[in-house]
């Protein structure tokens, strides 16, 4: 049996986030306008596609995700045309958390640096 090739992975991922996102901007629904697709993931046999999604606007996220959902044999049908792909992987997307929990553990970090800064100064005193 063959071993799959890691760069024909990794270079697949790479066209389907930038394929993907193009396809975003060109899409008419409004509630799309700023998603941005931040990672793709193939599982092991390159059948599903997860695309990991984020919007600058997480108020948002529920309609957000509710659009994406809905555009997701759109996406597709334009990936397959536009890739070329012996086989189209099936689409799934989950909202990526990554910037929401950099945010959160940054005010942390400064509230902490913040303690030790004032009790390093009452020290001093």
């Amino acid at each position: 049996m063959a071993k799959s090739n890691p760069h024909n992975k990794e270079r697949l991922n790479t066209s389907l986030l930038n394929e993907s996102n193009a396809i975003l901007r060109g899409l008419d629904d409004t509630r799309l306008q700023f998603v941005s697709i931040t990672k793709v993931e193939l599982n092991k046999d390159k059948s599903v596609a997860t695309l990991y999604w984020d919007t600058f606007d997480s108020t948002k996220k529920e309609d957000t995700k509710k659009a994406l959902d809905s555009s997701l044999s759109k996406i597709r049908t334009l990936l397959a045309a536009k890739l070329s792909l012996r086989a189209m992987p099936q689409l799934k997307v989950i909202y990526d958390n990554q910037y929401e929990a950099e945010s959160h553990i940054s005010k942390i970090l400064d509230l902490e640096s913040g303690r030790m800064n004032s009790s390093v100064a009452d020290e001093d005193d």
